[in-house]
């Protein structure tokens, strides 16, 4: 009978009671209150899948970002966009980083300047973090992200109040058969030039990486490559 009593009150120790709280909200799926640590199992894809994105206010998410028409999103240090059919280009290699959910930031990770888009639709490299820079993310079938400017769209003038929201176009990142980026206005959700596939950074890549962090050398001659490459041009 004695035995019995002490394994009652044992299951009313508020300490027990405490230890066995997380494995019973784990258990229903319970959402982990804020600042506390959630059980891994309930955590969603880190690219959003879900609705939850698990990336938000973390570290970035570093990738390149491959356009259905062949070629990879670039970001040079002059401020030029466009897109690369080399698979090792340095300017291709991104970080993404939630600015709120379902907006993400895209920088480049060797010119340190940040995508965005102009009210004319312009696609260009700005040198630091503005309005401009941010994009709604959409992920789609097949894997494919679109990345629309949150700032700009077309709405069509004249259109009632009531049926304006509907008939906006959004202006997407896009990407031609060129390599050229092209003007938002111009852009749609379904073409292959909007289509980004986000590749994870081989090997290679990583070790470009760690030499631009930690070889000034290394870091200077991928700057001036650019550099030059500019005055050519011109």
């Amino acid at each position: 009978m004695l035995i019995t009593v002490i394994l009652a009150l044992s299951f009313l120790d508020p300490s027990r009671q405490e230890a066995g709280a997380p494995r019973l909200a784990a258990a229903l799926k319970v959402p982990c209150p804020r600042g506390q640590a959630c059980d891994p199992r309930l955590r969603r894809d880190a690219g959003g899948r879900g609705g939850v994105y698990e990336h938000l206010g973390g570290a970035p998410r570093r990738r390149k970002l491959y356009c259905a028409t062949k070629y990879h999103l670039q970001i040079h240090p002059n401020g030029k966009i466009n897109g690369s059919l080399e698979k090792t280009s340095v300017f291709s290699i991104l970080e993404i980083t939630a600015v709120d959910v379902g907006i993400v930031a895209i920088k480049g990770l060797f010119s340190s300047r940040y995508l965005a888009m102009n009210k004319r639709g312009r696609l260009y490299a700005s040198d630091s973090y503005n309005a401009e820079c941010e994009f709604v993310e959409r992920i789609h079938e097949l894997g494919y992200n679109t990345y629309a400017s949150r700032l700009y769209r077309t709405i069509p003038s004249g259109a009632g109040a009531k049926h304006k929201a509907s008939a906006e176009r959004l202006w997407y990142v896009s990407i031609n058969g060129k390599g050229r980026p092209r003007r938002g206005f111009k852009t749609r959700r379904t073409q292959k030039s909007s289509l980004f596939l986000p590749r994870v950074l081989d090997n290679k890549d990583h070790e470009l990486v760690r030499l631009f962090h930690t070889n000034v050398r290394y870091r200077e001659s991928i700057l001036n490559s650019s550099n030059r490459r500019r005055k050519r041009r011109h």
